[in-house]
C-alpha cells in the first residue's frame, strides 16, 4: 500500500473519530445541564413550598391563640360566629351596601320595611366589630411573630418533614442537609451541612417574607452529581469506548507506518547485502577461474598473489556472514549466550591490538587508555568482543577524507560499581536527527555521496541489543564534521558471588 494512501485513511479515520467524540462530549454536556436545570428548579419548588407551609402553620398558630382568648370573653354564640366567620373561604367579606344607604323594598307596609332595615343595620355593625378583630389578629402576626425565636416559628423537625415531602413532590428523592441564616450567620444547622461548599451548590430562600424577615432557609443536597450524571451514565462506557478505539486506530497507524518503514529497510537490506556477498564472490571465482591457466599455475609469484587475494576475500566474505548471523542472536536474545566473567582490559587490548594494523593502514593511529581499577565484567565474551569491535569498524568506516583517523579507547572507573568504556573518534560525526535512530535495525545513517561506505544497518542495533542484555547501557555523543564517542556502561562483577 502506497505511503499517501495510508496518509489518506489515517486523516479520514482520525476525522471521524474526532467528530464522533465531540457529539458524544456536547450530547453529555447537554444532558448534565438539562438535569442540573431541572433539579434546581424541583428543589427551588420545594425549598418555596416548605417556605409556604411554614407561613400558614404561623397563621394557625394566631388564629388559634386569638380563638381561645375570644372564648373566654364572648358566649358560644359569638364563638360559634367567629369560627364561621373564619372558617370561611373569603376573610374579609364586603357587603353590597353600607349603613347610610336606604333600601327600598316592594312591600308597601313600611313595619316590614323598618324592621329589615334595623336587622341590616345589625349584621352590618357586627361585621364591623369582627373585621377589626381580624385586622388586630393580622397585625399581630406581623409584629408578634418578628418577636419570636426563629426556633419556635420553624423547628428542625418540622421542616426536615416538610422538606422531604415537598422534595417527593417534586421527584427528587435525595438526602440533605439544612441550615438557619440571619445575615450570612448560622442560627441553628443540621449535622451534616457543609457550610464551605459554593453558593451555588446551596439552594436558598427567605423564611416568613411577607413580614420582612431576616432569616434565610439554606439547603444543600450531597449527592447532587451522583443524581445529576445517574441519568447520563450509560453515555460514559460509549465515551470511553470511542477513546479506547481511538487510541487503538492510533497505536495501529503507528505499527502500519513502522513496519512499512521497516520493509523498506529490508529491501534495502536485501540489495545491499546482496551487492556486499556478490563482490567477493565474483573475484574469488575469478582467481579461481585464473588458477585454471597453466601459465598462471607455473609462476609462483601470481600463485601466490592469487592464492592471497582468494584468502583476503573469503576473510571478507566470512566477516559479512558473520554481520548476518549476529541477526539470529539479535532475535533470539539470551538463549545463545554464554555469560562468563572476564577481565574487559583484557579484551579491550586484544581487540586494538588486532585492530591497530587496519587503522595505520589509512595513516591513522588507535590507542587504549587503561584507567579503570576493577574491569571485572559478566558478559559473552565473544559478543562482548563483537560489540567492541563494531564500534572500532564503524570508526574506520566512517572516517573523515580529510584527516587521519585518531581513535581511543578508555575505561575508567564510574560511579554505582559501574564501568566506563569509551570509543572516541575524528570521524565525520552525526547530526542530531540521527542520533535517535543509529541503534534501530536496518538504520544507515547517510553520508551524501559516499558510496565507498556498505554496510546492513545492523551493527549499533547489535551492539545496543548486546549492551542491554549484559545489563548496561550506551549512549553516543556526536557532531558533524567533529567525530562521535560512544560510551557503554556494564556493571562490575563479582567473583567470589560468582564462585558461591
Amino acid at each position: 500500500m502506497k505511503k499517501s494512501i495510508i496518509w489518506l485513511l489515517t486523516i479520514v479515520m482520525g476525522i471521524t473519530f474526532c467528530a464522533l467524540l465531540y457529539f458524544q462530549i456536547t450530547y453529555l454536556e447537554n444532558m448534565v445541564k438539562m438535569r442540573e436545570s431541572q433539579f434546581t428548579e424541583n428543589a427551588m419548588h420545594s425549598i418555596y413550598g416548605t417556605v409556604g407551609v411554614l407561613e400558614r402553620r404561623e397563621t394557625m398558630h394566631f388564629l388559634q391563640e386569638d380563638i381561645r382568648m375570644l372564648s373566654q370573653t364572648y358566649d358560644d354564640t359569638d364563638e360559634a360566629s367567629l369560627n364561621e366567620l373564619l372558617s370561611s373561604e373569603e376573610l374579609f367579606p364586603i357587603p353590597q351596601n353600607n349603613k347610610n344607604q336606604v333600601i327600598t323594598y316592594p312591600h308597601p307596609t313600611e313595619k316590614i320595611e323598618k324592621r329589615y332595615l334595623d336587622l341590616q343595620n345589625t349584621i352590618w355593625e357586627q361585621y364591623i366589630y369582627q373585621r377589626g378583630l381580624l385586622n388586630e389578629v393580622i397585625l399581630s402576626i406581623l409584629y408578634d411573630g418578628a418577636r419570636r425565636p426563629v426556633l419556635e416559628r420553624a423547628d428542625s423537625d418540622t421542616i426536615r418533614k416538610v422538606l422531604s415531602i415537598e422534595l417527593a413532590n417534586n421527584g427528587l428523592d435525595v438526602p440533605f442537609s439544612f441550615a438557619i441564616t440571619d445575615n450570612n450567620t448560622i442560627v441553628f444547622s443540621t449535622d451534616d451541612y457543609n457550610p464551605d461548599l459554593n453558593e451555588k451548590q446551596i439552594y436558598s430562600a427567605r423564611l416568613f417574607p411577607n413580614s420582612n424577615s431576616r432569616y434565610e432557609l439554606k439547603v444543600e443536597f450531597p449527592t447532587k452529581a451522583n443524581y445529576i450524571y445517574s441519568s447520563v451514565r450509560f453515555v460514559i462506557p460509549t465515551l470511553a469506548l470511542s477513546i479506547l478505539l481511538l487510541a487503538i486506530f492510533i497505536f495501529t497507524m503507528i505499527l502500519a507506518f513502522r513496519q512499512k518503514k521497516l520493509g523498506e529497510m529490508k529491501t534495502d537490506f536485501i540489495n545491499n547485502m546482496t551487492h556486499e556477498l556478490k563482490t567477493p564472490i565474483s573475484t574469488i571465482s575469478l582467481a579461481a577461474q585464473m588458477l585454471n591457466d597453466d601459465s598462471v599455475r607455473k609462476s609462483p609469484e601470481t600463485l601466490h598473489h592469487i592464492s592471497e587475494v582468494i584468502n583476503a576475500e573469503s576473510k571478507r566474505l566470512r566477516f559479512q556472514v558473520e554481520k548476518v548471523l549476529q541477526m539470529s542472536v539479535f532475535d533470539n536474545s539470551t538463549r545463545a549466550l554464554n555469560f562468563t566473567i572476564v577481565d574487559a582490559n583484557k579484551i579491550i587490548a586484544s581487540v586494538v591490538s588486532t585492530f591497530k594494523l587496519k587503522v595505520e593502514r589509512f595513516g591513522g593511529s588507535l590507542s587504549f587508555i587503561n584507567d579503570a581499577d576493577e574491569a571485572m565484567v559478566r558478559v559473552d565474551e565473544m559478543q562482548f568482543t563483537n560489540v567492541i569491535f563494531n564500534l572500532l569498524d564503524n570508526a574506520v568506516k566512517y572516517r573523515n577524507e580529510d584527516v587521519e583517523p585518531e581513535l581511543s579507547v578508555t575505561t575508567a572507573d564510574a560511579s554505582n560499581h559501574m564501568l566506563r568504556i569509551s570509543i572516541k573518534d575524528n570521524g565525520i560525526g552525526m547530526r542530531k536527527e540521527d542520533l535517535k535512530k543509529i541503534f534501530e535495525k536496518f538504520y544507515r545513517v547517510h553520508t551524501g555521496n559516499r558510496h565507498d561506505v556498505k554496510g546492513f544497518g545492523l551493527g549499533l542495533a547489535y551492539v545496543h541489543r548486546m549492551v542491554n542484555v549484559f545489563g548496561g547501557n550506551i549512549t553516543v555523543e556526536s557532531e558533524l564534521g567533529k567525530g562521535s564517542e560512544f560510551t557503554i556502561l556494564l556493571p562490575l562483577a563479582d567473583p567470589e558471588k560468582e564462585n558461591d
